[in-house]
């Protein structure tokens, strides 16, 4: 596998590939105790077999515990777990027709919120906003929901609307507080403010066509937007001006994108590589730091997942 991740750099031990995985949907950074999760569907995205699991990291990026939360043992219920958002100690995980929550440090099932009543049908990605209320994507319903944990977890419709193409990735926007999504379908980004309203951000037309089909998205701390094009193989760099940029490509199904905004690195998912990787970021030109020199894959790669483009 190749692929070309210009613009990043190495921050201390990084990057970091991680193998072993089972068809890894979200990969994301808890900084309350500087550690990471991945859910893995371990197998079809989307079966109900009941044999999904959580992998646990350090901050280094080396594997704790590789079925830290797993389907199927004791009382754990979980299937094809895809997004992902920690709120104080809970670990909240999108699984198909149900939101999840574990405890961070054991891995214990706290709760389940079902949405089948909601008609909810593929739930993919899930954020939350500062006041801890998650919201959660329902792709096949081009639908997002909004969970308040202050008011026993209710449920309820914050917008239903063909426009969304198939919800997939969600993130808030750190300096706006307004909640961003991107179109599987479409290959659009949209926002959706507090009432529903629907706001075009980036376009994907007929004479752009730029995407494919994006994935997943996430914001660094400057409010730089990062988007993960599953089918197309790239990670998209879009500043706050919409100037856009390919920051890598010819990569293997990037199932979704995060950011740890903490340390600046940015993390993805390679659901049919079976690996995920962490990567530096970049800072913009006018944050003081250290200068390094600019590296692509080729320098440091993903070496633990050139096999799986062979298989």
């Amino acid at each position: 596998m190749s692929g070309l991740w210009g613009l990043f750099f190495p921050l201390n031990s990084f990057p970091a590939a991680i193998g072993n995985l089972q068809a890894p949907q979200s990969f994301i950074a808890d900084p309350s105790h500087d550690q990471y999760f991945i859910a893995n569907a371990n197998g079809n995205p989307g079966e109900r077999d009941h044999n999904g699991f959580i992998s646990k990291l350090d901050s280094k990026g080396n594997v704790i515990d590789l079925h830290f939360i797993q389907g199927g043992k004791g009382t754990t219920v979980l299937h094809s777990p895809s997004g992902m958002v920690v709120v104080n100690e809970t670990l909240y995980v999108a699984d198909l027709d149900s939101v999840r929550g574990f405890k961070t440090t054991t891995g214990e099932p706290t709760i389940t919120i079902s949405l089948t009543r909601s008609q909810a049908r593929e739930l993919t990605g899930l954020t939350a906003d500062q006041t801890g209320v998650l919201f959660v994507s329902d792709r096949q319903g081009n639908a997002i929901y909004r969970i308040d944990p202050s008011r026993d977890h209710r449920v309820s419709l914050l917008i239903h609307d063909e426009r969304l193409g198939g919800p997939h990735g969600l993130a808030m926007h750190p300096k706006t507080g307004r909640l961003v999504v991107t179109s599987f379908q479409n290959g659009t980004v949209l926002e959706v403010d507090h009432t529903g309203a629907l706001t075009e951000l980036v376009s994907n037309s007929f004479f752009t066509g730029r995407f494919r089909n994006l994935s997943g998205i996430d914001f660094d701390q400057y409010g730089t937007m990062y988007v993960s094009d599953m089918t197309a193989g790239k990670i998209w760099r879009i500043h706050q001006d919409y100037k856009m940029e390919v920051i890598a490509e010819f990569l293997i199904s990037p199932a979704s994108v995060n950011v740890d905004r903490r340390n600046h690195l940015i993390l993805v998912p390679y659901l049919y590589a079976n690996g995920a990787e962490i990567n530096g970021l970049e800072r913009p030109a006018n944050v003081r730091s250290p200068k390094k020199k600019r590296r692509t894959l080729s320098h440091y790669g993903m070496r633990a997942f050139e096999g799986a483009q062979a298989q």
